[in-house]
């Protein structure tokens, strides 16, 4: 490690790489209307190398890779592969020069197998001009092998786990010859063990000769497994290293221009009396199928409690039910024992209950509305809000302007569509609305979900200071990290169920993924304690 890691984070472009690129960026700008996304950036990835591109939203890296990928065109600059300029105008462009892109998202059709996900669009045909689906298996299989990649052939997408379709994404690029693999946020579903197997696979894939470029906001996996880091702020790039020469403070340091708390102080929870009893609850998913069967718990004033899960478990459900989106068919809420069961979104707030939803821009947000009005959102019908079914601009601009202020969001004025934000400033909206009722209870689903390490940062000081105030608050993350750090107790979910509680710092993420995937010890039964086992 380097006596001065800030210092080593600054080393110039290409230090440590000494093979010869495969993919080369040169002084590539990409401009949108009033904004500058990419600005004169040079970058490069050689065979057999991870590289890691970090920076916060907003950065460029996104940008940068779309545009290797041929998904957006490059203002200026020039791209070049194996040492030949080329023009990349779409994905069919990148495909064909050996570039594969596994997006956050995936773009897969779930009804369908593995094997026609994978060929699709290049599906081998018979004399006869039809798809000659043995020797598409044939081919999935032998590319499956050679790279480790084991997957059923056979099994359809939907039934697959998330990091197995993670592999029908990456196969996808390798049936195509991929030689230089994006890709983008690639851990941000998955189980720590999912992480690991995807680690293997990406040193199995370098080690016969494969270029990854990975963009990513997880300082630990950077350091973990990247070969090269390459940081970009404001759309350049900042400094370039490698995991030997940096530390995670110092690589956070560079991403924000400031330094940045990555692990929250807090101290220990004072526990007050229950806020929120969960008895029984039982829940339809959309299917009309139990989402979750059963589940019984408590969330005291004074302290988080966290909710652990693979996406999928009833972890949505579990959320809708207690905000007041979804009706249960059996079991029951209540807030400070006022039962809240039935009550609609309306009451439930009104009963002191502050939801910050999964989906900021479908369930927080109304995206065209003004930041004034997205502020309003809930409490447009009391005072001084509104009088007799007449809203009070004033009273609403004054509000919202002194929540933009103490939440630090950063805009122009108030009077800004919420579309015009960036994610961390949309979150911090979505804060400043709930947080700004005064809650009994703060339901925190997924709350710095697709935000950068300075937004983060700020998420989870605003969390704290709700606990350390007094209230109640249930987090739902699939961020073992962030369940882990902010957590005084943490309930791990699996198909349905709350299948076992830990207190917080009292388990690995090891052991919680193997809870989280159905093994792990015997089931404990979760605290559902009173006034008087706390003693309030």
């Amino acid at each position: 490690m380097s006596a001065d890691p800030q210092a080593a984070c600054e080393l110039p472009p290409n230090v440590g790489q000494d093979r010869p690129p495969i993919l080369e960026l040169r002084n590539v700008s990409k401009r949108f209307p009033g904004v500058l996304a990419n600005d004169d950036v040079s970058a490069s990835v050689a065979p057999g190398e991870v590289l890691a591109l970090l920076g916060e939203n907003g950065a460029g890296k996104s940008t940068l890779m779309n545009v290797a990928y041929g998904l957006l065109s490059a203002s200026a600059g020039e791209i070049v592969v194996d040492g030949n300029s080329v023009q990349i105008r779409a994905p069919r462009d990148a495909i064909r020069l050996g570039i594969g892109m596994v997006h956050q998202h995936f773009m897969l059709v779930e009804p369908l197998t593995v094997t026609e996900n994978i060929v699709l669009g290049m599906e081998p045909t018979n004399s006869w001009g039809l798809i000659d689906r043995a020797v598409a298996r044939k081919r999935v299989v032998e590319i499956s092998a050679k790279y480790g990649l084991k997957v059923d052939p056979d099994s359809r997408v939907m039934d697959l786990s998330v990091g197995m379709q993670q592999r029908v994404e990456i196969l996808k690029a390798l049936y195509r010859d991929a030689r230089i693999l994006i890709l983008d946020e690639p851990t941000a579903v998955l189980t720590p063990q999912e992480v690991h197997e995807l680690f293997q696979i990406v040193r199995e894939l370098v080690s016969q000769g494969l270029a990854v470029v990975i963009i990513t906001h997880k300082l630990d996996e950077v350091m973990a497994f990247a070969d090269r880091i390459l940081v970009m702020r404001a759309g350049r790039v900042v400094g370039e290293t490698t995991p030997e020469e940096c530390s995670e403070q110092s690589l956070a340091r560079m991403m924000v221009g400031r330094d940045v708390v990555l692990k929250i102080d807090k101290g220990p929870a004072k526990i007050g009396e229950v806020v929120l009893d969960v008895s029984d609850l039982v829940v339809l998913d959309d299917r009309k199928l139990p989402a979750l069967k059963g589940v019984s718990f408590a969330v005291h004033g004074g302290e988080v409690l966290g909710i652990a899960g693979v996406s999928g478990n009833g972890q949505r459900e579990l959320v809708e039910a207690i905000t007041g989106l979804r009706r249960p068919s059996g079991g029951t809420v209540s807030l400070k024992g006022r039962d809240i069961t039935h009550d609609d979104a309306r009451r439930t707030i009104a009963a002191g209950v502050s939801h910050v939803p999964e989906d900021r821009h479908r369930r927080g947000l109304v995206l065209e509305f003004d930041l004034v009005e997205n502020v309003a959102l809930g409490d447009q019908r009391r005072e001084p809000f509104s009088k007799h079914g007449i809203l009070n601009r004033s009273a609403l601009d004054t509000e919202a302007r002194a929540r933009i202020k103490d939440y630090d969001v950063r805009t122009p004025n108030e009077h800004v569509a919420a579309s015009n934000l960036s994610g961390g400033n949309q979150q911090k909206l979505v804060l400043a609305r709930e947080l700004g009722r005064n809650p009994e209870l703060l339901v925190a689903s997924q709350p710095t979900r697709g935000l950068d390490v300075g937004a983060i940062e700020f998420v989870h000081r605003r969390i704290i200071a709700e606990r350390d105030s007094g209230k109640a608050v249930l987090l739902v993350s699939m961020e073992l990290e962030e369940v882990m750090s902010l957590s005084d107790r943490i309930l791990v979910m699996y198909e349905g169920r709350v299948v076992a509680e830990f207190e917080g710092g009292q388990v690995t993420e090891e052991e919680l993924g193997l809870f989280m995937t159905g093994g792990g010890r015997t089931p404990t039964e979760p605290s559902r304690a009173s006034e008087e086992d706390t003693g309030a």
